[in-house]
């Protein structure tokens, strides 16, 4: 996977104002839902069959219809998708539903998969660590056309890098195969990921657990909190996968032939297994709340516990020095030559019996 570069949210008031803006427009407008800065869109097509490889980059739309007339397969992958002008003479060339274009450019769609005559189009999250540890989440719109794959996303960063060079060292079955196993392979690469970030979500629970557990402050419940939110958001994200998965497993499509859809079950497989430990993280994650309240719970009875030894060591103690302390001119005791160290006296053996009686009791 290539290094990742750390992405820096704009505002939300940014965001907002592009949703206002895109209110009152009919369907189908092409209009940039997201929050990067607006960019040109540069298109990095490889083309490829058994035999030969070829790779370029362009701003131009001319480079993508070079290879519309080639027999070979076709991966063309969009990089920026705030560049409207281009996404929608994009559109137009494949033939893709104004609605379709929408969903691509919209950061907030959901997970979807939608079967047209000629295509097949889906959304989907592609989540990743960059190098600050820290999860990224990427909208990525793929079409599946006979020959060709159509990808947009929203900046370079990717985890397709090892299809890539499945691809160019003829590694794997990829070059032998058509469009339909392209896009499973994108598919498979998109959900192994998953993976990795669901193993940096288990690290981060086992941290905290060891926290709540050592030192339960007030910054570990925060923590908490922005993981029960994090897992949430990536739930959202990763739970409609799997039924997506499983149209395209049970679709009549000639585009996806019956080899590949083995292939695909194998990635329904591991969506099973993704959202069932997802919903185990969630769950851990609630429990960790749960913990770190009982042990501060347990922490502050402790501190309880501890004052109210003190107080009732010092409750008798203090009695007989205010008996003593009474400004009374007839107390018998006070004519006692040797009263002072009688009163000290008296006072060391109520300490060290209730101090015996405290341990015995196992309250020490």
């Amino acid at each position: 996977m290539a290094s990742r570069r750390k992405i820096i949210l704009p505002k939300r008031k940014k965001k907002v104002s592009r949703i206002q803006g895109k209110m009152g427009k009919a369907p189908g407008t092409v209009s940039y839902m997201g929050t990067k800065e607006k960019t040109e869109s540069v298109a990095h097509v490889i083309s490829y069959n058994k035999d030969s490889y070829d790779e370029d980059s362009s701003k131009e739309l001319q480079i993508i219809e070079a290879t519309r007339t080639s027999s070979k397969i076709s991966w063309v992958d969009v990089v920026g998708i705030t560049d409207e002008p281009f996404i929608e003479a994009l559109g137009e060339y494949f033939g893709l539903n104004g609605l379709v274009l929408e969903d691509a450019i919209n950061t907030e769609q959901r997970p979807k998969i939608d079967e047209y005559d000629n295509y097949i189009f889906g959304v989907f999250k592609m989540l990743y660590i960059n190098g600050g540890k820290e999860i990224i989440g990427e909208h990525v719109a793929i079409s599946l056309f006979k020959d060709t794959v159509l990808v947009f996303q929203e900046v370079e960063d990717d985890v397709f890098n090892g299809v890539r060079n499945r691809i160019k060292s003829k590694s794997g079955r990829i070059r032998s195969r058509g469009a339909d196993y392209l896009f499973f392979a994108l598919l498979d690469a998109i959900i192994d990921n998953y993976f990795l970030v669901l193993e940096h979500i288990n690290l981060k629970i086992e941290e905290l657990e060891d926290e709540v557990y050592d030192n339960p402050r007030p910054e570990v419940a925060q923590k908490i909190q922005l993981l029960k939110k994090e897992i949430l958001k990536i739930r959202r994200w990763i739970f409609p996968v799997r039924e997506l998965i499983s149209r395209l497993i049970d679709s009549e499509s000639t585009l996806i032939t019956k080899d590949t859809k083995i292939f695909l079950r194998d990635v329904h497989d591991h969506t099973l297994e993704i959202n069932e430990s997802l919903q185990i993280y969630r769950e851990m994650s609630m429990s960790l709340m749960e913990m770190y309240m009982s042990n501060m719970s347990n922490k502050m009875n402790e501190v309880m516990k501890v004052l109210t030894i003190m107080a009732s060591i010092f409750i008798p103690l203090t009695f007989i020095a205010g008996i003593y302390g009474m400004n009374f001119e007839h107390i018998p005791e006070l004519k006692w030559e040797y009263g002072y160290y009688y009163f000290w006296g008296v006072m060391f053996i109520l300490l060290a019996g209730m101090l015996i009686y405290f341990k015995k009791k196992q309250w020490l």
